[in-house]
């Protein structure tokens, strides 16, 4: 085929994959700072011993704020 050069689409293959690790590497970073953050901020209620307990609220909180960290790291990268 005319026009197919290998080392190109390996090249694409690579950055998306190099891409898609970056994305990966932060979102966990930044879920992890926005919850140890979170955590800091609400110091009058242990909001995993709520979780545990079925507080279906505190939950929602989290779901919403990994959520959103989400979508800001997304838009980032």
């Amino acid at each position: 085929m005319p026009g197919l050069d290998w080392g190109t689409i390996l090249m694409q293959y690579a950055r998306a994959i190099g891409w898609s690790i970056t994305a990966a590497v932060g979102f966990a970073f930044g879920i992890g700072i926005a919850l140890k953050v979170f955590d800091m901020l609400s110091t009058d209620i242990d909001e995993w011993e709520e979780i545990k307990k079925g507080n279906m609220g505190v939950s929602l909180i989290f779901i919403s704020l990994i959520v959103m960290v989400g979508l800001l790291v997304y838009k980032v990268i």
